[in-house]
């Protein structure tokens, strides 16, 4: 018995002597959280250099984690206002008042300035479905092909659907190419905070059922010359709607990061020069990819195992 009791007292000992592991520091949200706070620091670098007004909301719809940089500023959309048409088009099919395969005959009447497809159409004779217009409206930014829509789904319907989701800086004002509507300040606008939300509510389902949701952000992934999704690897899967005018550029959607998606909106307004606009639009979205991409790979620890590579 004395024997085993020195035994117990030299294990208890060596365990007291025995040097400590220490719990880790900081938990993955505070690792995280360091990434975030440099994509915020890279964006406002980003606003500093830009001559001109730059608003932006990133949201990670995973967390909820966010960056705001001037996100309640109200801007004009320009093109980017076609996203709130083409939900109230689903919304309205999902109610059973129309049906995406619902066909159309364009009319002469119909044309507009830059309407890239409906220009080039028989009017008349040509007849498409409600979904073709949308898809023309989403790839090409076709302005009577929108202009349509607008007319299918009533303007104050669209409104009425922003009221619901308590959007109200967020207006469909007039319809495209209305020059004299502009010009007595009848212009489409959102903020940065208020399109983020919008596509947030989408995506969750609070505006559409399971199947309208998949079609809807599936017809928005329409591949289109933007800026969101420029600089990004090929195959990485964005819902956006760019917007365009003089002075103006702006670009709002979710990039479907798999395992982490996330909402980008990036407007700029004011701009000297268009082209710095879009630079600053492309740059932020590689910065937030890089970050989300990361993210969505990594272990606790920021380990990144990359397709085809093994462990070591």
């Amino acid at each position: 018995m004395k024997n085993l009791l020195c035994v117990a007292l030299l294990i208890a000992t060596a365990v007291a002597q025995a040097p400590s592991h220490p719990a880790p520091t900081s938990s993955r949200r505070e690792k995280e959280e360091v990434l975030w706070q440099k994509l915020e620091a890279a964006t406002r670098d980003l606003d500093a250099q830009l001559d001109g007004v730059m608003g932006v909301a990133i949201e990670d719809l995973t967390t909820g984690n966010h960056i705001f940089l001037h996100a309640d500023e109200v801007l004009a959309q320009a093109s980017s206002i076609k996203i709130t048409v083409l939900a109230e088009l689903y919304r309205q099919a999902q109610q059973g008042k129309l049906k995406l395969t619902d066909l159309y005959t364009v009319q002469a009447s119909d044309l507009v300035p830059d309407s890239d497809i409906m220009g080039g159409l028989t009017p008349g004779v040509t007849r498409i479905t409600l979904r073709d217009l949308a898809t023309m409206m989403v790839a090409v930014s076709d302005n009577s092909a929108t202009n349509v829509l607008i007319d299918r789904v009533g303007m104050d319907n669209v409104i009425a659907m922003l009221d619901s989701l308590n959007l109200p800086h967020t207006r469909l004002r007039r319809k495209m190419m209305d020059l004299e509507a502009a010009k007595h300040g009848r212009e489409n606008i959102s903020t940065p905070r208020e399109m983020m939300i919008l596509l947030e509510d989408i995506y969750q389902g609070k505006v559409l059922n399971q199947e309208m949701t998949a079609d809807f952000f599936k017809l928005l992934s329409t591949n289109k010359s933007s800026w969101i999704p420029r600089d990004l690897p090929a195959g990485v899967k964005v819902a956006n709607k760019p917007g365009a005018l003089e002075g103006v550029r702006n670009d709002s959607g979710i990039v479907f990061v798999e395992g982490r998606p996330y909402v980008i909106c990036v407007m700029t307004t004011f701009l000297r020069n268009e082209r710095d606009g879009e630079e600053a639009i492309s740059k932020i979205s590689l910065a937030a990819f890089r970050m989300f991409d990361r993210l969505s790979r990594a272990s606790e620890y920021g380990r990144v195992i990359s397709p085809g590579n093994g462990s070591r």
